[in-house]
């Protein structure tokens, strides 16, 4: 069984949150912010326009983005973090830069 959003919504992989400050100190889960970034597993159709039409997402499969905090709705599916979310709550869509290239 796999997920498949309906209508405009979109699904999101969580990525893990970061569990180390940047002074080296290790944080215990329950002190880790929710994670706010994730990467498009799937999309629904688009949004239903009033004409009865359907604009398509801006956002496409594989793409990492950013999040609004407090959005969505968490799903657990086979023991990996989701969350479905409107295509308004997407903040930005996170792209490789230079420096991202050379560290590789």
């Amino acid at each position: 069984m796999a997920i498949q959003p309906t209508g405009d919504r979109i699904l999101i992989q969580l990525l893990e949150s970061e569990g180390k400050t940047s002074g080296g100190i290790i944080l215990p889960d329950v002190a880790k912010e929710k994670p706010s970034e994730g990467k498009i597993i799937a999309v629904g159709k688009g949004h239903l326009l009033d004409d009865g039409s359907v604009k398509p997402f801006e956002v496409s499969v594989g793409d990492k983005v950013l999040f609004a905090k407090y959005s969505g709705t968490e799903v657990q599916h086979r023991n990996e973090q989701y969350i479905l979310v409107k295509e308004e709550d997407i903040l930005a869509v996170l792209q490789k830069d230079k420096k991202d290239k050379k560290e590789k």
